[in-house]
Formats: structure tokens, sequence, C-alpha cells
């Protein structure tokens, strides 16, 4: 059997966690929910499924270092660093060829996401196990779904049809098709059908199977996949990326791909899934007080409800209000109501445009 292999893509700023996920500290490198940071627990999820010395990470240039403190787990030469930004197809290209440089084009691997919080270990590792199974045997590409609790709006869906297979107690269905974040009503109507599963953006497939359907597809992935399979045999994956990066078009591996590919399988997630999205996002992760306030640090409240304050450091008091989003965070205080935290990366972007605070940013 082909080595089984890991890659997890860490590119993400995660502005909508601002102020305290910034661009030299972002969402990935934050124990947002627990003692370590996410990248870490991306990475220990696969013990017992993938050995570290299989598992990649493609982050940013710039975050390398702090990535591979924030993962000690991993090999610090796993970790390696784009010069620009290209998207998610560009990053699932550079994995594949470090796959290939390291297990050939029959290995099989797992396209992982550093920024997610999952539950029921033993469920995911079933899943990915299963998935892993029916890549080795099959030219399909797979990815998973996650059934949907609530008419979201934040995300895109995959709608299922027939029954594909059954590995490890996993079921696998086959992908008619991904759809983008639809609007509210649209996101009832697919809630409604139990025929649609939210897009984890978590893909599973062999490197020959990818390298197959980027042909077909995506010919300018094929080729970056054959480009930096070729620099990472030699050693040199980083010369590889500052050659061909700057000359790549932006384009995600949904579009580029998965929108158009007809060989695709979908697990049926059973584990509990959170993307973490927002500062709303950790209420599902910590226990609120009797007022339904989630306090994250030191905080006090009077006559306050259904707020979501994090102030490590210093205290912050919060009197007769409700339902906001309350941070204290790298000399920055945020307040907005919990509806309108999507909008924290807009303000984000409006803070860089000004170019007065970017030591914040």
């Amino acid at each position: 059997m082909a080595s089984r292999y890991a890659v997890i893509m860490a590119g993400g700023r995660g502005e909508r966690f601002w102020p305290l996920s910034t661009s030299r500290n972002p969402k990935q490198l934050l124990a947002l929910t627990g003692e370590k940071p996410l990248i870490s627990l991306a990475a220990d999820r696969l013990e017992g499924l993938v050995p570290p010395e299989n598992v990649f990470v493609v982050t940013n240039a710039d975050l390398v270092e702090a990535t591979r403190a924030a993962a000690p787990q991993l090999p610090p030469e796993n970790v390696v660093g784009e010069p620009m930004g290209r998207d998610t197809a560009a990053a699932v290209a550079c994995g594949a060829a470090l796959v290939e440089a390291a297990g050939g084009a029959d290995a099989v691997f797992a396209v992982l996401t550093a920024d997610q919080v999952i539950g029921d270990l033993d469920v995911f590792r079933a899943t990915l196990r299963g998935a892993m199974e029916l890549a080795q045997e099959s030219d399909i590409l797979l990815t998973i779904g996650i059934r949907p609790t609530e008419p979201a709006t934040g995300f895109g869906y995959v709608e299922a049809g027939e029954s594909f297979a059954e590995r490890r107690g996993i079921e696998f269905r086959e992908a008619l098709r991904f759809v983008e974040k639809p609007d509210a009503d649209r996101a009832r109507e697919y809630l409604q059908t139990g025929r649609f599963y939210w897009n984890s953006g978590m893909f599973v497939w062999s490197v020959d199977a990818l390298k197959r359907a980027f042909a077909l597809h995506c010919p300018e992935m094929a080729q970056l996949t054959e480009t930096l399979a070729a620099f990472a045999r030699e050693g040199r994956i980083d010369a590889g990326m500052a050659e061909t990066y700057p000359g790549l078009e932006k384009i995600s591996v949904d579009y580029a791909l998965m929108e158009k590919a007809e060989n695709i399988v979908m697990a049926c997630g059973a584990f509990s899934w959170d993307d973490v999205g927002s500062w709303p996002a950790l209420e599902n992760h910590f226990e609120a007080d009797p007022s339904g306030n989630v306090r994250i640090g030191t905080v006090e409240t009077l006559d306050s409800e259904g707020n979501v304050v994090f102030s490590k450091g210093r205290l912050t008091a919060l009197i007769g209000v409700k339902d906001l989003v309350v941070v204290q965070a790298e000399g920055v205080t945020l307040v907005c109501p919990k509806d309108r935290a999507q909008e924290i990366k807009r303000m984000v972007t409006t803070l860089r445009e000004s170019g007065e605070f970017s030591a914040l940013l």
C-alpha cells in the first residue's frame, strides 16, 4: 500500500478575529479554543493516521518560523512558505509536489485546513481512513461534506447524489455539484432537501488522480505541480516557488477543479465541525454565564446579556448592553454588534487603506 500523507493549508490571515489576529499573528497561530494554537491541534488530529514526517504545512513565507514554533511536533523542514498568496489551487499544487517528491505519484494525501475546530476525533479519523482507502483504489477526488445544522450563509455547499460506498462506518456519496455561499432563503431550501452539505474545504486524493484532474481542468496547476515536484526532489522547493509564483493566476481549488470535475465523491462527515469564522463562533466553545455572556479573560458584566467579550491582561467592564462583541487586544478596542461581526474584515481593509494603523494590522 502506498504511503499516506497530509497537507495542512495555513495561509489565511484570519481578519475576522482582528484585533487579536493580525498579519504577524494570524488566526491559525492563536489558541482560540484551548491551550494549543489551531495549527497544532490540526497536526494532533492526525495522530495514529499520518506520521508527523508525512505531514506538510503550506503557509506564507513570512509566517514559516512562527508556524514551526506553533506546531513543534512537525519536522521544521516540512513547513514551507509561499512567497505570495495565489489562493488554494496553488497551495494544493505545492502540497502535491511535496508529497510526490517524498512518496511518489501513487501516494495518497489529505488536504486539511489549519483554522477549523473538529470534535469526535475517532469519527474524523475513520472518515479520513475510509477516504484514503477509496482514493487508493479509484480515480476519484474526495471531498468531505458536513451535514448542516442551520441555514448558514457563510459556507459553500455540496449537493450529494447516490451512494458510492461505505467504509469504516462512513457513508460516501457521489457529489453532484458545488454551489457558492447562498442567501438566507436559498440556504433554508438547501437545509430542507437533506441533500446539501457544507463544503468543509477538506479533500483526499492520490497525487496521480489530482494531476490528471488538473491536466484536464486547469493545466497551469498541473504544470506547477510537475515543476515544484522537481524542485522538491532537490530540496529546493522555496526556489521553485520563488521562480513560479509571480506569474500564477489567483484561483481557488474549488473553482479550478471541484466545480468542473465529474469524478467527485463526498464523505458524509458525521463529526462535529466549526469553521470558527468570527468572534461569535466562540459561543460554541466556551461556557456562557447565566446571562448568556461568553467572557474570556478579565471581564465583569452588569445587566448585560448575550455578549462575547475577550480581554486578557486588563479589565473590561460591560453595563447594560446586549449582543455585542467586545475585544481588548494588541492595543486596540473593538466593539460591534454580534450580527455585524462579519464586517470586521471590512474594517481591517479600511484601516489598511488609510495607512495610519498598519502596525496594528
